[in-house]
């Protein structure tokens, strides 16, 4: 993988770190292996003192970039760890959203299912037998302006009101007749009751005169 494909900082710097350190390696081992040819001992000849000088440099300089990559690497390593655990956070978040979601689109499913069983319900408002919107209005022209939904609410609202308000004036107008009629009941009873008593005295006349009656016949 090129090193220009690498966007986070950390890594670039463990690959360019990694890169360093193995070409550091390579020098060394190419400049050991020049030194053998050139001494002609087939690697078996003490090597001189410049170039053993030479190598310990070189060596010292790979230790300080395996160590400073063994940094990186650990560095990085931390990261990394760190970054899946960012990631987990984020996916649980992720996951707790989704759920709620989820729940809000059942809850929206749910709503709109009441409001459509609301809708096509068969209220018992709407079997009354109201009087027809034409005669309502000409009834009561304030209400003759309609417009929206809302409007005609309150039209079906005024039309029930009416209705209950002549149910009442009826109601009251019954309850009335009912007292009138109780009253005349009540009158054509006592007169019944003043007939048969006005018969009875009547009766009670015709049998207290019929000896007088009698003495007149005798006497005529």
């Amino acid at each position: 993988m090129a090193v220009d494909t690498i966007t986070d900082g950390s890594l670039a710097a463990v690959l360019e770190a990694s890169k360093s350190a193995r070409e550091q390696a390579l020098a060394v081992i190419d400049h050991r292996i020049q030194v053998s040819a050139a001494s002609g001992g087939g690697g078996t000849a003490p090597l001189s003192l410049d170039a053993q000088s030479t190598i310990s440099k070189q060596l010292k300089l790979l230790n300080t970039n395996l160590a400073h990559l063994r940094g990186l690497h650990r560095a990085a390593h931390f990261r990394a760890r760190e970054t899946k655990s960012q990631t987990a956070d984020a996916r649980h978040e992720v996951d707790v959203l989704h759920l709620q979601l989820q729940n809000l689109y059942y809850e929206q499913r749910h709503l709109e299912g009441e409001i459509l069983g609301c809708e096509s319900f068969e209220h018992t408002y709407q079997t009354l037998p109201l009087i027809p919107v034409d005669e309502f209005l000409a009834l009561h022209p304030e209400h003759a302006a309609i417009d929206d939904d809302d409007d005609n609410s309150a039209l079906m609202i005024a039309r029930i009101e009416h209705e209950r308000a002549e149910r009442e004036a009826l109601e009251a107008q019954r309850l009335e007749l009912q007292k009138r009629k109780q009253k005349l009941i009540a009158d054509n009873k006592k007169r019944r009751d003043d007939l048969a008593n006005l018969d009875k005295d009547l009766e009670k006349f015709i049998d207290a005169a019929k000896p007088i009656q009698k003495l007149f016949e005798k006497v005529v």
